[in-house]
């Protein structure tokens, strides 16, 4: 019996593999908060919508913007939920006061 193989493209060997998709981690979102979303990093971004109470959140990506008081503190960092929504990482618990995800851009 043969087996047939495709012919290898020039350039890539048999120890190529693309990467694997990165897990997101979720967040939860301070109790008894409805969190505003935003289309860019600040409080003078357009509001997109607003989540609901107990929810979880992903962190794609975190950049600075406006500085905001919340229950976790004071920062300027703003987390990246999804394509063009962000929220005030003072009302995300990271267990963080700093970066725990890649700078946006």
């Amino acid at each position: 019996m043969s087996v047939d193989r495709a012919p290898e493209a020039e350039g890539i060997d048999d120890t190529t593999t693309a990467p694997a998709a990165a897990a997101v981690r979720t967040y939860a979102v301070a109790p008894g908060v409805r969190l505003n979303v935003r289309s860019g990093p600040g409080t003078g971004y357009n509001l997109v919508r607003v989540l609901p109470e107990g929810v979880r959140v992903p962190i794609y990506c975190q950049t600075p913007g406006t500085t905001v008081a919340g229950p976790y503190g004071t920062t300027n960092i703003w987390d990246l939920i999804d394509s063009g929504e962000y929220v005030s990482d003072a009302f995300v618990h990271t267990g963080s006061d700093g970066y725990i995800a890649p700078r946006c851009g």
